[in-house]
Parts: structure tokens; sequence; C-alpha cells
């Protein structure tokens, strides 16, 4: 079982419930397995291509990412605690695997406040390579797709869960850690790296 809290968009600030999980203004979320799909989402393949903006204001197509280990992530800009912890920790894995095959695609789950412009000023904080770390906007129900049936995450309108999920080069989901707790990124960084280590497969190069 995990625990979600939920960060309302508009709130100044999120109040931190629990080391390394979630933020909230209200009690939390408790989501029991598996996040149920929205259902007007629910019949597309979890792993059918997807399309967003990035910070710079340019399409990115998941078709970017075949043939590369990558990490996803939900967050939203204007939550400036364990989703700023989150990104701390994603900056500091991203500083450790130096590796041009290793991205990072974090998805806003507010895009209705968070423009490229705004992530773009967001992504600056963090240092962020703009060629190995993407920070995403676009419509709320793709998203909700992208984030529940192929980062297997709930997402919501300024809902998420402090983790991230790793994906080797043939686009397959191969686990996930919290964000905000440090034994746990390290592990993530850990999975990180054996996936990155494995041979490539003629068929590696269906990140997308």
């Amino acid at each position: 079982m995990s625990i979600v809290f939920p960060c309302r968009v508009g709130l100044l600030a999120c109040v931190l419930m629990l080391v390394g999980v979630g933020c909230a203004d209200r009690e939390p979320t408790v989501v029991v397995g598996k996040p149920e799909p929205d259902p007007e989402t629910a019949q597309v393949d979890a792993a059918a291509p997807f399309r967003f903006t990035d910070q710079d204001g340019a399409t990115f197509s998941s078709d970017e990412l075949a043939g590369k280990v990558w990490l996803g992530a939900i967050f939203f800009a204007n939550c400036p605690g364990p989703c700023f912890r989150e990104n701390q920790a994603i900056a500091q894995i991203l500083r450790e695997i130096d590796d041009p095959d290793f991205m990072v695609v974090s998805l806003t789950c507010d895009p209705a406040n968070d423009t490229p412009e705004v992530l773009r000023r967001y992504a600056e904080r963090f240092d962020a390579d703009k060629a190995r770390w993407k920070f995403l906007t676009g419509d709320l129900k793709e998203i909700t797709r992208v984030g529940t049936q192929r980062f297997k995450l709930p997402v919501e309108l300024g809902v998420h869960a402090e983790k991230g999920v790793v994906f080797d080069r043939g686009g397959k989901l191969r686990g996930g850690y919290s964000l905000t707790d440090p034994d746990r990124a390290k592990l993530l960084a850990e999975l990180i790296r054996e996936v990155l280590a494995e041979p490539v497969k003629p068929t590696d190069g269906a990140g997308g």
C-alpha cells in the first residue's frame, strides 16, 4: 500500500506531512494497488507514444526516448516542499550518472499554470541540462493517461506521488523508488546504473 498526499494547486506552500511522502492541505488520499485510470482513456494502450511541450516550448515526442534508459516523475512547479526535494534528488542523480543514454521526463500535474516559460524558470533552479532533463506540459487528460497507465503513478490535478520510475531501452517499466527518501533515492540510482549496464538488444529502440 502506498500513501499519496495531494498537493492542491494555488496554495502558496505545501505542508510536509511525512518524511519522503507527499504534501497536502487536507487528509491524505490512500491509494491501494494500481491507480484507477480515467474511464475515458482506459482503453488507450499504456505504451502508446506521447507528445508534450517542453520547457523551451518545443514539442517533445516519446520517440526521442528510443534506445534510452529514462526516469519518469510527476510534479508541479507551484509546490515548493516535497516537489522541490523530489527534483533536487533527480538533479543529484543526473550529476552522478553523467551518461548521454540516460534521460529524465518530468510531467507537470498542473499544466494550466505550468506553461513552458514557468517550466523553463523552474528548470533553471536545478541547472537542468535541457538535453537530458525534460520538464513537460500539455493536456491534463493525456498527462493523466501517461502518468497512471505508463508510469503506474496516481495523477490528478495537483496530486502526485514523489516517486521516480525507471524504463529500459525498450520502454519497459523496470521499477521505481521514492525520490524524497535519501536511502530509496540511492536504490533508484543503483537501478538506473544496472539497467544502463545491460547489453543493448536488437529490439531496443522502442523507448516511445
